[in-house]
């Protein structure tokens, strides 16, 4: 009996009213007329009462649906004379609920199994009940704390470990909005939890793109992480990253580098990647196709074609220096009009044509350089050599026009520079993780140019390394802060074959990269920069301030898992407050993110100008 009447207590204080209409997953719900004010008190305890934005269940027989407010109105009772009547008798109060899910057993589910029937009873959520839909981990998961709800800052925000970091992540937002202290504060959470775990440190690995410098800093997240700072405005530049000659040998990649045309550029540099295996290592096997091609050279009569190709020679072989002087590698030899020949300029023998005594172009200080000649550390510099080679065999077998190769290798050659300052291919340096399984990549100093292929090569060799690998336990996430750099398809500073095969290779783990351990985190200012395909394949979102109307737009119609209430309330979401949303939140719910330590804290703080000033 004492059960009965607590229960029925409960019910008087919880049920704020009835449904009046059902419309697909959209009912109204008339507010009975003693629940119209903003707290309720149940058992010495003071209870918010509903209101846009909350969560409220109705019961329909022994089934329990769960749906969030989006809207209320008022409408005024005609029929109740306004004179003789308070304003509680004669005003009714609506709310507009989106139905999101129910509650089975002891846990809540996303969707719908059946719909409400007008007059089912309507009621505010238990503590249990809450909990169950802000629940962000399985039971045999990790939990790491990131914030609190901004509605309720008692009621703290921990996500399962691996329902968010076994998932692609975004987090959205404009500047100032505390986008980056949130991509900051979930990874510090995730490594300060393992960060004693051997099987974390040998299985798991995190590279973070930082465009703006702002996670390169010693303390920055965590301690102990490899940070490489690379330069590309200086004469040497800063660190370098190891790579190999075979991760260079990427079809695609040297054809972004060389900014290859498609229908000859293309097809002549994969000619170039056969010639180039082809040789491999061997310096000998080298100088003698270079000594065969002087002859082939000097034995024609085309002078045009003849002193063009040697001009390439002289490209390939090391500087004729006398007295600080580069002479060149022609002073022995020259070319006779009359007699369209190549000859010997010493006359002691008389005249000497190459064409019939080709033996004594053996003797000539073109031939003998060769020689001298000798393989370079730096992997770009190998590879135009090949260029020069492969163009000359095309030349002499009339299948290539100087006109259409030469620009793929002098705009190769522009880049070669900018290749060394940030790339070793010594292999002096050692491993890439360098004993660490944290890398921060500091691309702040980097021209824009490099800042788009750097991370283009890296991702792509890390991506096909562990594809290849396939092995169960292995982990790699991919960090892109400032992601727009990197994964815009507006950008009009590169052909549409560069800006495809880009794109092409972040989509391609976005949508496979799962099934080899690989995922991506990606922050951004402007998701409306950002292929679409990437922000849709999505897990999870921390969603931040965004004023621009193409901007919410682009969220609103690529991220399903986001209703209406939250979407109008990215405009004016506070500096820290983010919309968490996607597979790991059963419904989208606003957190505001933890405070960081200081010296962990991520470089990105805005200036105060007046302390500046009035120092």
């Amino acid at each position: 009996m004492e059960q009965n009447k607590d229960i029925s207590i409960y019910n008087s204080v919880f049920r704020i009213g009835i449904v009046h209409s059902v419309d697909g997953r959209v009912i109204k719900v008339l507010v009975d007329k003693d629940k119209n004010n903003s707290h309720l008190i149940f058992q010495g305890q003071l209870i918010k009462n509903v209101a846009v934005g909350s969560y409220v269940k109705v019961l329909k027989g022994f089934e329990t649906i769960v749906g969030k407010v989006e809207s209320e109105y008022i409408e005024t009772d005609k029929g109740v004379p306004v004179q003789y009547s308070s304003q509680e008798e004669y005003i009714s109060r609506f709310l507009i609920i989106k139905l999101i899910g129910h509650i089975e057993g002891h846990s809540y589910k996303k969707g719908l199994t059946e719909l409400p029937l007008i007059a089912n009873e309507c009621h505010l959520l238990t503590n249990n009940e809450f909990e169950m839909i802000h629940s962000f981990g399985s039971k045999d998961d990790m939990l790491i704390k990131i914030g609190a709800i901004v509605s309720d800052p008692l009621v703290p925000i921990s996500i399962g470990v691996n329902k968010l970091f076994a998932s692609h992540i975004g987090i959205f937002g404009n500047t100032g909005s505390g986008k980056s202290y949130t991509l900051a504060k979930i990874y510090r959470q995730l490594f300060l939890t393992f960060k004693d775990n051997e099987s974390f440190k040998n299985n798991a690995k995190f590279l973070f793109y930082d465009f703006n410098g702002e996670y390169s800093k010693e303390n920055a997240i965590i301690e102990g992480k490899k940070i490489y700072d690379l330069s590309t405005g200086t004469e040497e530049g800063k660190d370098k990253i190891p790579l190999s000659d075979k991760d260079m040998l990427d079809e695609n990649l040297l054809c972004i580098f060389a900014s290859a045309t498609e229908k000859t550029q293309r097809p002549f540099i994969v000619r170039c990647i056969k010639l180039y295996k082809t040789i491999g290592c061997d310096i000998d096997k080298f100088k003698n196709y270079l000594k065969r091609q002087i002859v082939d050279i000097l034995e024609m009569s085309d002078k045009v074609k003849g002193d063009l190709l040697i001009d390439y020679v002289e490209e390939i072989l090391p500087p004729n220096i006398k007295n600080g002087i580069d002479i060149g590698l022609r002073e022995d030899f020259s070319y006779h009009s009359n007699a369209q020949c190549y000859f010997l300029k010493d006359r002691s023998n008389g005249f000497i044509n190459f064409q019939d005594r080709p033996q004594y172009i053996l003797n000539l200080k073109i031939y003998q350089q060769v020689d001298q000649f000798a393989f370079s550390d730096n992997f770009i510099k190998n590879f135009i050599n090949i260029m020069y080679m492969r163009l000359i065999y095309d030349m002499l077998g009339n299948r290539a026009m100087n006109e259409h190769i030469a620009p793929a290798i002098n705009k190769l050659k522009s880049n070669e520079k900018n290749i060394e300052k940030v790339f070793d291919f010594t292999g002096k340096i050692g491993s890439f993780w360098n004993m660490s399984n944290i890398v921060a990549i500091n691309l702040c100093n980097v021209n824009t140019d490099m800042k788009k292929l750097i991370p283009l090569l890296l991702t792509n060799k890390l991506y096909r390394e562990y594809k290849k690998r396939r092995e169960f336990n292995s982990y790699l996430n991919i960090i892109v802060d400032e992601a727009h750099n990197i994964l815009s398809y507006q950008s009009t500073r590169e052909s549409e074959s560069w800006k495809d095969y880009r794109l092409e290779v972040f989509e391609e783990i976005i949508k496979e990269g799962r099934k080899f351990g690989v995922f991506m985190t990606i922050a951004s200012q402007r998701p409306s920069d950002i292929s679409s395909t990437i922000i849709s394949q999505l897990h999870n979102y921390f969603i931040h301030r965004l004023m621009n109307e193409k901007d919410i737009q682009q969220v609103n119609n690529t991220i399903s898992y986001l209703d209406k209430v939250s979407v109008e309330s990215l405009p004016i979401l506070s500096t820290g407050v983010c919309v968490l949303a996607g597979q790991l939140s059963e419904m989208p719910i606003v957190v505001q993110i933890d405070r960081i330590e200081d010296k962990n804290k991520p470089q990105n703080d805005t200036i105060n100008i007046v302390e500046a000033w009035c120092k």
